[in-house]
């Protein structure tokens, strides 16, 4: 890195932080590229994104801040149940989500929304499941990604099954760049502690699975930093399985792209699975049940707000000539479009039928589901002809 920043001392002791592993980083928080020989591989991945890249980036970002700071008031304001943040990782969104093929699978957490932004589902889709009128809200096979997945870390292995079956289907390594296909399972720092990421990693290494292991380091399972979880650096996991593993500056979209389109490079070409670590940091609550002023200092989120992931990006653009205040104004009257839709709709969704709770149980007819769809039917209509009595 041509930029190294100490850790000021009333920040909490982090294992793996920044000054105490390598991190691939391309460009600074002052918007500058790094240019070491040790980034020469790397900034060749993305060295065809030119000024409109950087500024289509730039814009999806944006969004999906803007998607975040719209849904926690409309859960403040009681539309909502529930609902997890990612401000401050939408570097690690976008980046990693932009090196995706069309064909390429998703299974994420609960707080990839710059992921789903990416991959085109609809923003007021990704609420359904956040103001409890969905299990889900969007058909995965559109999109080819999953359903978010609120038990913690359970989806790695069903990221690795879906990587071993497309293996067996033919999908990899076939030099058909339309065909070839990796997967991407997202999830947090958190998640390594549990055991069936752990388990996935086994079955992902031994089958030489192609499936990318996206961890984005935000520093806090809820309230607990990462340095109760690991003595080592969280992209060391991946080198005790025989996986190869990186460690990426999360809040640099084009460091995260660049790790990205590699690890799925190597997945698609047949060489196994990549564990890559995005350390980033969560700038809001873990949900909007939490209250981070109970476990972190301003300090610490004053330090990491200067690196804002969105402000980073702007940096690079002006100091390469790249910035267009026109542009910039579009993007805030989209944003405000975005924001004022999200509104409207969000509170326009209704409760679902009761019936509909049988529906997509099974992929097929099932005698069982559809006897007791009668019974509940009976059961409702017997209600409505009690009141017209």
């Amino acid at each position: 890195m041509s930029e190294t920043a100490s850790t000021p001392p009333d920040l909490p002791d982090v294992s793996g932080g920044p000054d105490d592993a390598p991190l691939l980083q391309l460009v600074t928080p002052a918007g500058a590229r790094v240019t070491t020989p040790e980034t020469d591989a790397y900034r060749e991945r993305v060295a065809h994104l030119d000024g409109a890249a950087l500024r289509s980036l730039y814009r999806d970002m944006v969004l999906t801040r803007r998607f975040d700071d719209e849904a926690t008031s409309l859960q403040r304001q009681g539309e909502l149940g529930l609902f997890a943040q990612s401000k401050g990782q939408e570097a690690a969104q976008i980046g990693s989500g932009r090196a995706l093929a069309p064909q390429d699978y998703v299974f994420p957490s609960y707080r990839e929304h710059g992921v789903s932004h990416v991959r085109g589902i609809d923003t007021v889709d990704r609420l359904r499941l956040f103001r409890g009128v969905d299990h889900g809200g969007w058909d995965p096979t559109v999109h080819n990604v999953h359903l978010y997945t609120l038990v913690i870390g359970s989806h790695a292995l069903h990221a690795t099954g879906y990587a071993m079956g497309v293996q067996r289907d033919g999908l990899v390594g076939t030099g058909d760049a339309a065909r070839d296909t990796a997967v991407v399972a997202y999830f947090g720092d958190g998640a390594t502690s549990q055991g069936d990421v752990n388990e996935a990693l086994v079955f992902a290494a031994v089958n030489n699975a192609p499936v990318v292991f996206f961890c984005q380091n935000n520093q806090w399972a809820i309230s607990e930093p990462t340095s109760k979880q690991t003595r080592v650096p969280l992209y060391r996991r991946g080198g005790g399985f025989g996986i190869p593993s990186v460690r990426v500056d999360g809040n640099d979209v084009l460091a995260c792209y660049a790790v990205t389109a590699e690890a799925l490079e190597r997945a698609r070409s047949g060489g196994g699975p990549t564990f890559v670590e995005a350390f980033t940091y969560r700038m809001g609550a873990h949900t909007t049940s939490d209250d981070p002023t109970k476990y972190r200092s301003r300090a610490q989120e004053e330090y990491w707000r200067r690196r804002d992931p969105i402000d980073r990006l702007e940096a690079l653009l002006r100091a390469e000539d790249a910035w267009d205040e026109a542009f910039a104004a579009e993007v805030g009257t989209e944003a405000e479009a975005l924001g004022e839709r999200l509104r409207t709709e969000t509170r326009a969704l209704a409760a679902p039928a009761g019936a509909s709770m049988f529906e997509h149980v099974y992929a097929t007819p099932h005698s069982v589901v559809e006897r007791e769809r009668a019974w509940f039917t009976e059961y409702e209509q017997s209600f409505a002809e009690e009141a017209a009595r």
